[in-house]
């Protein structure tokens, strides 16, 4: 099993083998977690060195309202087109013969504009919470993938996180319990007691979020609850490093549940090979009659009877 990254590798290549091959026309679409898109293009031919990154993100309309596009000029200001390509959020433009910044480390960045779009309401809820309000803050909701949502509040002591998802399978919400349980249980250790606090409830909502619309429609959502606290935001790494791992949770879980039961089947089909081959082993010999030469030349059928 595998640690996911915050940024997207198949974005990042695809940038660095275009800048080592600046006269070559492109036009490669990239789908990355939750759904989103990237268009990679060339989008004209008379101007080769010039080329477009745009990126859809379902939950764009409600990161605009959570100050998306402040984050987005302080990431890639000189690289903001003006035209946003159809059907997508962002599109940026880059001046191949012209890059400002290293080609590596250029192709980093950018490959990391999923993640600090989402950032956005995290920086509020972090805001919120240094300002030492008595009251609790605005829950912010994103429909980050369909039919699944994420709620961020900010409080006079922490950060709370909620995941409201969807299990697919009974199989599924078995596993996704088990490794749940297991989080909860390893707080308890003494080597990661600075872990976030987590809880977990079937159907019922907890009470921040029962008021959304979408939560008194349906009652088939598995909710895993976050509680950051200070020591969890206390500085700009520790900040960079909270919002990096929470956002990659829910497909960290779901990535590990489809890989336990790729090996439960694998055992299976272990298993069954080998009862199989005892079957094989166990297959009694031929009892049908045979017929036998004396010495005379005769022959005669040797019957079940006389074999037994």
């Amino acid at each position: 099993m595998i640690i996911l990254e915050p940024n997207s590798y198949a974005l990042e290549e695809c940038l660095l083998n275009r800048f080592r091959s600046k006269r070559e026309i492109v036009d490669i679409t990239l789908v990355d977690f939750d759904n989103v898109l990237y268009h990679v293009s060339t989008m004209d031919v008379d101007k080769r060195n010039e080329l477009t990154i745009s990126i859809k993100v379902n939950c764009f309309d409600e990161l605009v309202g959570y100050g998306v596009h402040e984050i987005l000029h302080r990431e890639y200001g000189n690289y903001l087109s003006q035209q946003v390509e159809n059907d997508y959020n962002v599109t940026l433009l880059l001046d191949l013969d012209n890059l400002q910044q290293d080609e590596a480390e250029l192709a980093k960045k950018i490959s990391y504009i999923k993640r600090n779009m989402m950032e956005a309401p995290f920086e509020l809820a972090f805001k919120y919470f240094e300002q030492q309000n008595d009251q609790p803050g605005e829950v912010m909701k994103l429909s980050y993938r369909e039919d699944e949502y994420m709620y961020i509040q900010a409080s006079q002591d922490r950060v709370t996180v909620i995941f409201s998802t969807r299990f697919k399978e009974e199989m599924d919400r078995v596993f996704g319990r088990v490794f749940l349980q297991e989080f909860v249980d390893a707080r308890r250790q003494s080597l990661i007691s600075n872990a976030p606090q987590v809880l977990y409830s079937i159907k019922e909502a907890p009470l921040e979020i029962r008021n959304f619309p979408e939560q008194r429609q349906s009652n088939d959502f598995s909710h895993i609850t976050f509680i950051l606290f200070p020591r969890h935001f206390k500085d700009e790494e520790t900040k960079e490093k909270t919002v990096s791992q929470i956002q990659l949770f829910r497909n960290y879980l779901h990535y590990h549940i489809k890989c336990s039961k790729a090996y439960i089947h694998s055992r299976l089909r272990n298993r069954v090979s080998e009862f199989l081959k005892v079957l094989n082993r166990a297959k009694p010999e031929n009892l049908n009659p045979t017929e036998k030469k004396t010495a005379s030349g005769r022959y005669f059928r040797q019957s079940k009877s006389s074999i037994a």
